[in-house]
C-alpha cells in the first residue's frame, strides 16, 4: 500500500472522531443542562475516548510523514431530545465501526498492517460505544420516560449544601 492511500483512510478517521467528539460535548451539555447526569456523563466519557482514537490515528499519520488534517467530517447536529440524541449516537458508532472494518481490510490487501491493527482496535472501541447506547434506548423502550426522569432525581439535592 502506498503511504499516501493509509494516510487518506487515517485523516478520514480522524475527521470522523473529530465530528464525533463535537457531537457527543454538544449532547454533553444539553443532557446535563436537562439534568440528566448519567447520560450526560456517558456522552463526555466516550468523547474523551474518541479524543485518544484521534491521537492513535495522529501519531500513524505522523510516522508515515503525512500532515493530520484536523477538519471535522461533518457538523454538529443539534439534537436536543436524549432519545433523538441516543439514536444519532448509536447510528455514528455502527457506521464508524462498519468503515473501519472496510479500512481495517484494504490497509490489509495493500501490506499496512500497522495501521490495520488500529482500525480493527478502533472497532472493538466503536462496536462498545454502541452497545452502550443501544442499551440506554432499551432501557428507555422498557421502562418508558420514566426511565429518563429518574436520572434527573437527586441532582438538586446533591448540589445544594447541607444545611
Amino acid at each position: 500500500m502506498s503511504e499516501g492511500q493509509s494516510i487518506e483512510l487515517l485523516n478520514k478517521a480522524v475527521a470522523d472522531e473529530l465530528a464525533t467528539v463535537h457531537q457527543y460535548m454538544y449532547f454533553h451539555f444539553h443532557l446535563d443542562d436537562q439534568g440528566f447526569e448519567p447520560l450526560a456523563t456517558l456522552f463526555k466519557r466516550t468523547a474523551i475516548i474518541e479524543m485518544g482514537h484521534v491521537e492513535k490515528l495522529a501519531e500513524r499519520i505522523l510516522f508515515l510523514k503525512g500532515d493530520v488534517e484536523m477538519v471535522p467530517g461533518f457538523a454538529v447536529d443539534k439534537i436536543l431530545d436524549p432519545i433523538k440524541m441516543l439514536a444519532k449516537a448509536a447510528e455514528m458508532e455502527k457506521q464508524s465501526a462498519q468503515d473501519y472494518n472496510k479500512w481495517a481490510r484494504q490497509c490489509g490487501e495493500n501490506l499496512d498492517s500497522a495501521s490495520k491493527q488500529i482500525f480493527e482496535a478502533l472497532v472493538k472501541d466503536e462496536e462498545e460505544h454502541f452497545d452502550e447506547f443501544d442499551k440506554q434506548q432499551g432501557h428507555i423502550q422498557q421502562f418508558g420516560q420514566a426511565y429518563l426522569a429518574l436520572q434527573s432525581f437527586g441532582r438538586e439535592t446533591a448540589t445544594k449544601p447541607v444545611v
